[in-house]
C-alpha cells in the first residue's frame, strides 16, 4: 500500500464519474473511482438509450456504462465499491470516511454521485423501472409512440414530461394527487391547452402492471374529491379505484441529489441540495466548488439537463479542472497514508 495520498479520487461511477475517470487516467493521474452504493448510476435502469452520440441504433444503458467502465480501467483507473459517509475537505490531503470502514486521502476529489429521481412506492415499480416505468421522457419518450401514458406529478418537470410525450403518445394523463398544480403558470396553461394531455385531479398510482417481457401494460389508480387518496385508501377509507390500459408511466416528483456527506463540509450546496460551482471570469463554466481542489460533474450538480450526454461532458471537464488544479499545486506535499482501516467504534 502507497505511503501517499492519491492524487485524485471520483466518487461514483455513472456517465460523469466514468467520462472523469477516462481523462484522469489518460493523464496519467491514476484516478480511484468509487462506484458507489449503486454501481452505473441511473442509467443502468435505462434498457435502450437512443439519443447518445456514436450508437445511432442505440445502446443498451447498462451495456454503456460498462463500456465506459472497460475503457477508464483501460487506460489505469482503479475502481473500488463503496461509497463516502464523512469528508474532511479542509486541509491538504483531504480526508473520505467510506461506508467500508476506510479512511482515504486524497490530494482532489470529483464529486459525480449523481441524483436519485423520486419513486412514488406503487407496487410493481422495482419490477419495471426501465421496462415502461420511466423517470425521463427525454430518454424514453420515442419508445412509447401511439401508447396511451401516465405522468405522475404537479409541477413543472411533470408539465415538461407531459408536453415532450405528447409528440409521440397518443394521449397523455398527469396523475395529480390534489386539485391545484404546483408548477408555473405558464407551464400548466401549456400542458393544460394541449389537446392530447389530460388532468387526473386528486388521483394516485397504487400499482402498475406488466412485466419485463410485456412492459407496462395497464396500472390501478384510486380518486378521491379532497385529494391525497392513496393515504385514504391505506388508512381504510373509501376511495374511487380504477384499472386503466397504459403502455407507459413516467415519474415527475424531482430528484434527491446524492450529497448528504458534503453538508457539514464547505463545498457549497443550493436548497435542494445540489452542488454549486463557481462561475471563472475567463470561461463559460468551470467545474469548481467553493473547495480548492474539489470539483463536481453531472446530474449532481445540474438540475437542469440531467441527460448522459451532459454528464459525460462535464465528467470530461472535471477530470481536466482536476489535472489543471493539482499541476498548479504540486509544491503541496501529499502526506498520510492512502487508506486506513478505520478501527471498530470510531
Amino acid at each position: 500500500m502507497s505511503t501517499d495520498a492519491r492524487d485524485l479520487v471520483i466518487a461514483g461511477s455513472g456517465v460523469s464519474g466514468l467520462s472523469a475517470a477516462v481523462y484522469a487516467a489518460r493523464a496519467d493521474l491514476d484516478p480511484l473511482v468509487l462506484e458507489g452504493d449503486e454501481p452505473g448510476g441511473q442509467l443502468t435502469l435505462t434498457t435502450d438509450v437512443e439519443n447518445y452520440l456514436g450508437f445511432p441504433e442505440g445502446v443498451g444503458g447498462m451495456d454503456l456504462i460498462q463500456r465506459g467502465k472497460d475503457q477508464a480501467e483501460q487506460f489505469g483507473a482503479e475502481f473500488r465499491h463503496g461509497s463516502i459517509e464523512a469528508a474532511e475537505l479542509d486541509g491538504q490531503p483531504m480526508e473520505l470516511s467510506l461506508s467500508t470502514g476506510e479512511t482515504l486521502r486524497t490530494r482532489a476529489l470529483v464529486v459525480a454521485t449523481g441524483a436519485s429521481a423520486r419513486w412514488v412506492g406503487a407496487d410493481g415499480e422495482d419490477e419495471l423501472m426501465g421496462y415502461g416505468l420511466s423517470t425521463c421522457a427525454t430518454c424514453d419518450g420515442a419508445f412509447h409512440r401511439g401508447d396511451d401514458v401516465l405522468v405522475v406529478g404537479g409541477g413543472d418537470s411533470a408539465m415538461e414530461e407531459a408536453l415532450f410525450l405528447a409528440k409521440f403518445a397518443d394521449t397523455v394523463t398527469v396523475l395529480h394527487r390534489r386539485d391545484e398544480l404546483r408548477a408555473s403558470e405558464i407551464m400548466a396553461d401549456r400542458a393544460r391547452e394541449h389537446d392530447d394531455v389530460e388532468f387526473a385531479w386528486n388521483t394516485e398510482l397504487l400499482e402498475i402492471h406488466g412485466s419485463q417481457d410485456d412492459g407496462v401494460t395497464g396500472a390501478r389508480i384510486a380518486s378521491h374529491p379532497d385529494g391525497y387518496p392513496k393515504e385514504r385508501h391505506e388508512d381504510g377509507t373509501d376511495v374511487a379505484v380504477e384499472e386503466v390500459d397504459v403502455g407507459g408511466v413516467f415519474y415527475a416528483i424531482g430528484h434527491e441529489p446524492n450529497t448528504a456527506f458534503l453538508r457539514d463540509t464547505p463545498v457549497e450546496l443550493d436548497d435542494s441540495g445540489y452542488v454549486q460551482t463557481a462561475r471563472a471570469e475567463d470561461a463559460w463554466a468551470t467545474t469548481e466548488t467553493a473547495v480548492d481542489g474539489v470539483f463536481a460533474a453531472g446530474d449532481v450538480m445540474d438540475p437542469d439537463y440531467q441527460q448522459a450526454v451532459t454528464a459525460a461532458g462535464m465528467g470530461s471537464m472535471a477530470a481536466l479542472d482536476a489535472e489543471e488544479w493539482l499541476e498548479s499545486s504540486a509544491s503541496v506535499p501529499a502526506e498520510s497514508a492512502e487508506a486506513i482501516p478505520t478501527e471498530a467504534g470510531d
